[in-house]
């Protein structure tokens, strides 16, 4: 049996090898077959060297001059030339002044070394306390433009403040013009570049944050992410050569890296990337060799139902071991929140209902669909959405029934859902949509891809292709008329745009708004003359955060909402505004080393514009000051409110705390440590 064995296995190997001969040989002479592509004339090629030219030219243009307008509109807005080093840092409010602050302290360290080292183990800010800021607050940017700002020799040149937002605006530059190429290679014209800028400056409140707080560290990211983009866009396109591909990837992975290096939520946003990638490989609209999925086999589809673990539930299990191995709170934080926000849960907490209670975690108001509906933004990006999700779905039945479609897409196919990097942006932006319309912050993450789905859309031919291929439409040649429109279309667009928004934008060019806050000027001139420099400041976070900067003295706390500590910190420390005996609030900022605490009286006396949202409302919800019965609140407390009892002088205040300092805003008292009752 052995022998005769043998010859039978010998017998398999020669077929096998015959057979992968066979494949061999099949593809070479595949290769040998395919005509040669013929080199395009000298005039052909000029015309591409010119369009390419001058849509690179739009697009670098359209960035700078995004970015001298912003450098423009924020020195009318707050006259930024004419102000002192003092005024001028007050703009800085909450966050983004402790951002600005660490990069003052880089300025000011005799070396690059010793301030890094400075800011990992921080000790100078929050009283008590010794923090990573450089982790805990992502401040490379700092770093970065600390560096730069040295070793340019700027620093002979250019105050440290202006280069500071120098780089924030040229970095808005390169979102824009990353924006703009997206949409060209998307659509095959620097014309739906253009559209996307226009819509993008127009309806820039809902667009970015820059207008009003310029180092939040989604200013510093989302242009690296906008890179990674439009990278994408063309990787994903299916006509690119060899060297294109590789310089898309090596973008990719440049932007990807700085992009999670400048901002601590990125992660996030790259998760959803990642379902939208899936998604794609998962419909079978992109080559294999690109998503590296191996498809067909048994072993395939296992791999593939592991590989769609691994993206949609890898986070969440990191999650429960994390909570199961690590004694920290702070994973927890985000889940509450959500589980609160969707009606899940209930709360007392203070600090998570604060945060619900904040404009941008609250749904989209009717004024941000009314605004870009103003523009012709939303319509034209519903009809965009709607035609290329139903070509993707046509295309995706198509391929299950097992109907084989061309791989390379000529405008009269009329199929615009069969290109991957058009299906990846319609999933992604549904993505990003659908969190927006939780959240009203998660707009400026969705609408930047509004302006450009809907600007490729209606630039696109093969968009227009499509519909008059679903309508049938016969009395004129479709591949013509979607010509046509792909041209007359935006052109319509941004002449209405240019006649109705360009004097907008002139005007607030044109005002001058000066930005007026004496009573903040006069606090922080009064804390460096009078306050001894080892001083602690008590407050709310947000003028804690402005100390800090304008002074440089030590808080108690601060506008950051990732640690457990921080947040019981401002929970603790805003019982100032509670209904709590003077003893409870002295012992609260005696356990923090406070010397001197600030009351705010727009905090005191606030009249909010929700009902139950105001500060002193929820301290008294969290606290048990406030019980509802049959509808009917009713208040329980044997202590006024401290804010306002600390104003009167009289016993117990005055035996606590002794009023130093006052304007018409703000009121300073100075703790004492030595308590002597009076009666």
């Amino acid at each position: 049996m052995a022998e005769e064995e043998g010859p039978t296995v010998e017998l398999r190997q020669r077929r096998k090898l015959k057979s992968s001969e066979n494949k061999e040989s099949a593809k070479e002479e595949k290769i040998r077959d395919t005509p040669m592509p013929e080199r395009a004339p000298k005039h052909v090629l000029f015309q591409r060297f010119a369009k390419i030219f001058i849509g690179c030219l739009a697009a670098v243009t359209s960035g700078m001059m995004y970015a001298l307008y912003l450098s423009a509109y924020h020195e009318r807005k707050f006259w930024f030339s004419n102000r002192q080093e003092l005024e001028r840092e007050i703009t800085f409010q909450g966050d983004s002044a402790i951002y600005y602050s660490y990069y003052k302290d880089m300025l000011k360290a005799p070396s690059f070394e010793r301030g890094v080292y400075e800011l990992t183990h921080n000790n100078k800010t929050v009283s008590l306390k010794t923090i990573n800021a450089v982790q805990q607050m992502s401040l490379y940017p700092e770093l970065i433009a600390s560096v730069l700002y040295q070793a340019t020799g700027s620093n002979e040149i250019i105050e440290p403040v202006y280069f500071y937002i120098g780089i924030v605006f040229g970095l808005q530059g390169i979102y824009v013009t990353a924006l703009f190429v997206t949409s060209w290679l998307m659509s095959g014209t620097w014309l739906a570049g253009m559209l996307t800028v226009a819509w993008f400056i127009i309806n820039r409140v809902d667009t970015t944050r820059i207008e009003y707080s310029i180092p939040l560290r989604e200013n510093w990211a989302l242009p690296y992410f906008a890179c990674q983009i439009a990278a994408l866009t063309g990787y994903l396109k299916s006509n690119l050569n060899t060297y294109g591909e590789r310089f898309c990837y090596l973008l990719m992975s440049a932007s990807t890296y700085t992009f999670m290096m400048m901002w601590e939520y990125s992660h996030y946003l790259l998760f959803l990337q990642a379902i939208s990638l899936f998604l794609l490989d998962s419909f079978s609209l992109e080559q294999s060799e690109k998503l590296n999925v191996k498809k067909g086999t048994f072993i395939a589809k296992i791999m593939k139902v592991i590989n769609f673990y691994l993206v949609c539930t890898l986070t969440v299990t990191l999650n429960i071991i994390m909570k199961m191995f690590v004694p920290h709170k702070e994973n927890g934080h985000m889940l509450k929140f959500l589980e609160v926000k969707f009606g899940l849960n209930m709360t007392k907490n203070f600090t998570m209902n604060w945060l619900l209670c904040q404009e941008s975690l609250q749904a989209p108001s009717q004024d941000f669909f009314l605004r870009l509906t103003q523009s012709s933004l939303l319509p034209f990006y519903v009809l965009v959405l709607i035609i290329c999700f139903l070509s993707m779905m046509q295309v995706i039945f198509r391929r299950i029934n097992g109907k084989s479609l061309k791989e390379t897409i000529t405008l009269e196919d009329g199929r615009i859902g069969g290109r991957p990097e058009i299906i990846y942006h319609v999933i992604h932006t549904i993505l990003l949509g659908s969190l927006a319309m939780v959240i009203e912050g998660l707009k400026y993450l969705w609408t930047p891809y509004v302006c450009m789905l809907a600007a490729f859309g209606v630039c696109s031919p093969e968009l227009w292709m499509t519909l008059f291929k679903w309508l049938r439409l016969r009395t004129v040649h479709p591949v013509l008329l979607a010509l046509i429109l792909s041209m007359a279309v935006p052109t319509i667009i941004g002449l209405s745009l240019w006649k109705e928004f360009f004097p907008r934008l002139m005007t607030e060019l044109m005002e001058l708004q000066e930005f007026y806050d004496p009573d903040t000027v006069e606090l922080m001139t009064w804390i460096k003359r009078q306050a001894p420099v080892a001083a602690v400041f008590a407050g709310s976070p947000q003028l804690m955060g402005a100390i800090k900067l304008c002074t440089g003295w030590m808080v108690t706390s601060l506008p950051l909402y990732n640690d457990d500590d921080l947040l019981k910190r401002n929970e603790n420390i805003y019982q100032i505004y509670s209904k709590r005996s003077a003893e409870d609030i002295y012992k609260i900022l005696t356990s923090y080393k406070a010397n001197y605490l600030i009351v705010e009286d727009a905090i005191c006396n606030e009249v909010g514009t929700m009902r139950g949202c105001r500060v002193k409302d929820l301290l008294d919800i969290a606290n048990g000051h406030v019980v509802c019965e049959e509808g009917d609140k009713l208040t329980y407390s044997k202590y006024g409110r401290f804010c306002h009892e600390v104003k009167i002088n009289y016993s117990p205040y005055v035996n606590y705390f002794t009023r130093v300092y006052w304007n018409r805003s703000y009121f300073v008292y100075k703790i004492n440590t030595v308590i002597s009752f009076q009666s």
